[in-house]
């Protein structure tokens, strides 16, 4: 019992926000490209198994991250806890989850079609090289923003089988939502993080934050408008747009405060609420 605790602790299964957001991309990216006139089976098929590939892809990327990071996490408040920085689990039996883990992952990805196998497979490399951007850039959140929405592309291409601009310009756009989102998370260990020399756009931009999260914010909500007039989205999707656009811009950056770790968190979370807005804004514009 104390092993499966431990697991849940190291990839993170008791904090889904991690992997709804990764798994918020590729619903968009899927929905997107659905034709809901047709069949819906297939649809909602896809949709499970997107979501069972971001579980087990955001798991193992918890513990490659967590294995790369041991030394930093047992300097900082938030993380000296986690099984491989306390010493409750080894590396060595680390790596054999991440490896279990990525098999299972490797069979999800295979129910797909081969465009969308191929480039999930070219996905791998940016999502096992995070976790080191933050030693050689102030921008690990962009890093992370690219390897967390390519399952956009992913989600178009399960139903299209190619790319086009559409699906591109969201995915742009849904970068920056991730810059702006993980930013505001990053302001929770600002002060552990200089002390120990990472980097981050939370500590790079800490003395006018709400400018830049305003500037990310305002570019992922553009290209989401771009993508539902490109598509040519029903009216619902412009209410909706309105919402999405509320929660960022108010019930997120008015409500901020850089210095409270716990508002940070909870507004981090909030975008959970962000994702499902933005699917549902999709679905209804094309129904």
């Amino acid at each position: 019992m104390n092993q499966i605790k431990l697991l849940i602790q190291l990839t993170r299964l008791n904090k889904p926000i991690g992997f709804m957001l990764l798994f918020w991309p590729c619903s968009w990216g899927l929905t997107l490209a659905y034709d809901f006139n047709e069949e819906k089976i297939t649809y909602f098929y896809y949709l499970i198994l997107f979501f069972i590939g971001s579980v087990l892809m955001r798991s193992a990327g918890c513990i490659i991250n967590d294995i790369a990071d041991r030394k930093f996490d047992k300097k900082v408040s938030r993380t000296k806890n986690r099984p491989i920085a306390n010493g409750s689990v080894s590396v060595l039996k680390s790596f054999f989850y991440g490896a279990i883990l990525c098999l299972v992952a490797l069979g999800v990805l295979l129910q797909f079609n081969n465009l969308t196998i191929l480039l999930g497979l070219l996905s791998m490399p940016l999502a096992f090289t995070y976790p080191f951007m933050k030693r050689i850039t102030y921008w690990p959140q962009l890093f992370l923003g690219i390897t967390f929405n390519y399952g956009l592309l992913l989600g178009w291409t399960a139903i299209y089988n190619h790319i086009n601009i559409i699906p591109v310009i969201f995915y742009l756009g849904a970068v920056f939502w991730t810059l702006g989102y993980d930013t505001i998370y990053g302001f929770q260990d600002i002060k552990d993080d200089e002390i120990i020399g990472l980097k981050s756009t939370s500590i790079k931009f800490k003395k006018n934050p709400l400018i830049f999260l305003t500037i990310c914010y305002i570019l992922f909500l553009s290209n989401l408008l771009i993508t539902g007039i490109l598509k040519e989205l029903g009216t619902i999707f412009y209410i909706m747009f309105v919402v999405v656009g509320l929660q960022l811009l108010y019930f997120q950056l008015k409500k901020l405060d850089i210095n409270n770790s716990l508002s940070c968190l909870k507004i981090f979370n909030s975008n959970n609420y962000v994702g499902l807005s933005v699917t549902l804004s999709l679905i209804l514009g094309k129904i």
